[in-house]
C-alpha cells in the first residue's frame, strides 16, 4: 500500500532504504575519515554546505594554595569556541531505465554503483588525509638502509608513541601507513607475529594489526611527502551526512535519475593545556600535539 505522497506505479521503491545501503557500504571504504582515525563526535544536523558545527571546550581552572588567612576565590568555568565547517558538497547521481527495478535488484550493488561509491569515499578520505597531516607536529624524517628497513620504520614508530606519551595523550591511537612503509614493516616480528604483541589478522578500514598501543592501518590516499601518520581520533573531527535525496525523470534522456549529495567537512580539535594562547584562546595555527607525522628517505635498493 502506497503512502500519500507516493505514486501507486512506484510505490515499492523506499528511499529510506536506499539511503541506508549508501551509508552501509560507504564506511568500509574510509581510513582516515573512519572513526579509527576521526571521531564523529559532532556531526549534528548538517542541511547544506556552508553549515558550522559549534565545538565548545572547557578550559581546566587554576589549583590554588590554601590559606586559613585567605580562604578560597572562586572562579567561573569558561570555555573557548572552535568551529567545524561543512565545506565539502560531493554528489552522486545515477540513471536507469527502471527504478523498481533497481531497487529489487539490490539498490548499490551492481559493480557501476560500487565504483561510484568508491569515488566518494576516495574524496572523503583524501581530504581528511590530507587535513590531518597539514596540521600534524612533523618529526625527523626517517632514513633506513636496506639492511634495516623493517626495524627503522618500527623503531619509528615507537619514537611516536614517545612523542604522544610526552603529551599525556591518552591510549587508543592509531598509525596510518603508506603501502610502502606497510610492505616492510610487516617483516618486523612485532607486526608479524601481532597476535603476540596485540592483535593480528584485522583488515577492516585498511588496518593491518595491532600492537605497542597503536591500531596500524595503510591506506593509498597518503598526503604527499608523508609516510607516517600517528595520534588519536579526538584530535581530528569528520562531519558527513547524505542529505537531499531526490528521483526524478532524466530531462535528457529517456531514463530515470537518482541522486544523493554528500555534505562533509573537518576539523583538527583543540584540548585546553596543548595550544592555548596568552589570553585563553587557541592557537590555531600551530600544529596539534595530538598528531605526529614523519616522512621516509628510502634508500635506492629498497
Amino acid at each position: 500500500m502506497p503512502y500519500p505522497y507516493q505514486n501507486n506505479a512506484s510505490h515499492s521503491f523506499v528511499p529510506e532504504i536506499w539511503s541506508a545501503e549508501l551509508l552501509t557500504q560507504f564506511d568500509p571504504l574510509l581510513v582516515w575519515s573512519s572513526d579509527l582515525v576521526a571521531n564523529r563526535k559532532y556531526e549534528g544536523n548538517i542541511a547544506k554546505q556552508g553549515d558550522v558545527v559549534h565545538i565548545n571546550s572547557l578550559l581546566r581552572p587554576s589549583v590554588g594554595d590554601y590559606k586559613l588567612s585567605d580562604g578560597m576565590t572562586a572562579q567561573r568555568p569558561e570555555t573557548v569556541d572552535q568551529k567545524l565547517p561543512i565545506t565539502e558538497a560531493k554528489y552522486l547521481q545515477i540513471l536507469v531505465e527502471n527504478s523498481e527495478k533497481l531497487q529489487s535488484a539490490g539498490d548499490l550493488t551492481s559493480p557501476i554503483n560500487q565504483q561510484m561509491i568508491r569515488s566518494l569515499a576516495r574524496e572523503a578520505d583524501t581530504f581528511m588525509g590530507d587535513l590531518i597531516a597539514s596540521h600534524a607536529t612533523a618529526m625527523p624524517a626517517l632514513k633506513p638502509d636496506a639492511t634495516n628497513l623493517p626495524q627503522a620504520l618500527y623503531s619509528g614508530i615507537l619514537d611516536m608513541m614517545l612523542a604522544l606519551d610526552e603529551s599525556d595523550i591518552p591510549g587508543g591511537r592509531y598509525a596510518v601507513v603508506s603501502p610502502r612503509v606497510k610492505r616492510y614493516l610487516v617483516e618486523h616480528p612485532a607486526v608479524a607475529n601481532a597476535g603476540a604483541y596485540g592483535e593480528g589478522g584485522v583488515t577492516a578500514n585498511g588496518v593491518v594489526a595491532r600492537m605497542a598501543g597503536f591500531t596500524i592501518l595503510s591506506t593509498t590516499a597518503m598526503p604527499t611527502g608523508t609516510d607516517i601518520v600517528a595520534g588519536h581520533s579526538e584530535f581530528a573531527t569528520f562531519a558527513s551526512q547524505f542529505t537531499e535525496f531526490r528521483m526524478g525523470q532524466s530531462e535528457k534522456y529517456r531514463a530515470d535519475y537518482m541522486d544523493t549529495l554528500h555534505l562533509y567537512g573537518g576539523k583538527i580539535v583543540r584540548f585546553p593545556g596543548l595550544d592555548i594562547k596568552q589570553g585563553g584562546s587557541f592557537d590555531e595555527s600551530l600544529p596539534t600535539k595530538g598528531i605526529v607525522k614523519t616522512s621516509v628517505t628510502w634508500p635506492k635498493a629498497a
